[in-house]
């Protein structure tokens, strides 16, 4: 073999050299200010804090610590703040997390009014988002985003699918009692829109006030219209309110059905399995449903001494596949981040085979539950039957339906 002349060969090394200096280089800017740091946003203190609140900072450092701790060798911080239901304090904080503390991503955001705000924010920003808690559709709709994902569950999955299933059985009237902020007012539309077209009709809506301490001035009007369901568009402590104080003014005892549409685990169990058990509605996880949700629940339980929700197994498995996404993208720059996202399946224990659409959704499979009889419990937080899966494809709008500027059709 010809021997290479030595001034050659010193060239080629340092051509070498300096391509490895340059590799290096990028590799090592590709994680802005060397730290993945990732706001968990929601609500500490309010209503909603036990569906996420605390235990949605839980599950974000549960997922952050099981992936490692790094990401491109680089350190991931987890860091949380409460929003207070208010959308212009919301803005505030995840303003300063991305313009002085450097946040690449923000999670969970409760309350729909909130999260709309945040999916403005890091949209202009160029920021992810990772929406775990809010119920509106406009997050895959008209204010979809390219770097925004909704992972849980929304007001479509949760309503028209069980609303279709009750009128087939004969409950064909409705009176709605609506939330007064985005996220009633979308699920009344939506629940509204899927009444009528599944033949049923809409006797009365009346809309309340967030966190109102008496529901009977709208749940009376509800009673008086003789309507066979009354729908809750509402959640949390409003909507557990309006159920305690409807068997309270006997308004179930007298025939009358109430259907929640957005019901969850720390809802029912507030309730309490007597006042809870026979209702039925979608949930996007259960932790008693196989041997990998049982051992992150364990997990979960052994800090937070409740059963984890839809909502904190969501935040883990968001944030998961986020750091997928940037390890597999070799950067955390938001939209190279955002389109691993779309590409890569989801895979873990909240979702088997989920797909991210174009429009930022996360399409998983869906549970049509019904809340045990007491008699039928067999431990504590053993709240569920699960009656069906619903395909992830059938539980969610299509893409033909969605308004996203960014979906092309």
């Amino acid at each position: 073999m010809q021997q290479m002349p030595s001034k050659l060969l010193r060239g080629v090394a340092t051509a070498l050299c300096l391509g490895s200096l340059v590799v290096a280089g990028q590799a090592t800017a590709q994680v802005s200010d060397d730290v993945v740091k990732i706001g968990v946003l929601t609500d500490m203190s309010g209503q909603y804090s036990d569906l996420n609140g605390p235990g949605s900072l839980l599950a974000a450092q549960m997922a952050a610590a099981d992936f490692g701790g790094k990401v491109l060798g680089k350190p991931i911080e987890i860091i949380g703040a409460d929003h207070l239901q208010k959308a212009d304090v919301g803005v505030g904080i995840a303003r300063r997390w991305i313009e002085n503390e450097k946040v690449d991503a923000i999670s969970d955001v409760t309350n729909s009014a909130v999260a709309l705000a945040i999916q403005q924010l890091t949209r202009e920003s160029n920021r992810v988002a990772l929406f775990s808690s809010p119920a509106t559709t406009d997050l895959t709709g008209k204010q979809c985003s390219p770097t925004g994902f909704h992972w849980v569950y929304d007001n479509y999955s949760n309503a028209v699918g069980p609303l279709k299933a009750l009128i087939d059985k004969g409950n064909d009237t409705y009176y709605i009692i609506t939330a007064d902020f985005a996220f009633g007012h979308s699920l009344g539309k939506i629940a509204s829109e899927a009444i009528k077209a599944n033949g049923g009709k809409v006797l009365g809506t009346i809309r309340h006030p967030f966190g109102a301490a008496d529901l009977s001035p709208f749940l009376l009007p509800a009673q008086a219209s003789k309507a066979k369901v009354i729908l809750l568009a509402t959640a949390g402590k409003d909507m557990t309110t309006a159920i305690k104080q409807a068997n309270e003014f006997g308004i179930i005892a007298g025939g009358q059905a109430i259907a929640a549409p957005v019901v969850f685990i720390t809802d029912v169990h507030s309730l309490g399995l007597p006042t809870a058990q026979g209702i039925s509605f979608v949930e996007g996880f259960y932790w008693d449903q196989n041997d990998e949700t049982r051992a992150f629940a364990k997990r979960f339980f052994a800090t937070r001494k409740t059963m984890p929700t839809s909502v904190h197994a969501g935040v883990y498995s968001s944030i998961t596949h986020y750091l997928k996404a940037i390890q597999a993208a070799g950067t955390d720059e938001a939209k190279a981040v955002a389109a691993k996202m779309r590409e890569l399946p989801v895979n873990d224990f909240f979702a088997k085979d989920g797909k991210v659409r174009e429009d930022g959704r996360m399409v998983h499979n869906m549970l049509l539950v019904e809340v045990k009889k007491p008699s039928e419990s067999k431990q504590p937080w053993d709240y569920y039957n699960v009656l069906a899966t619903v395909p992830g494809e059938q539980a969610f709008q299509s893409l033909a339906q969605s308004e996203c500027p960014y979906v092309k059709k």
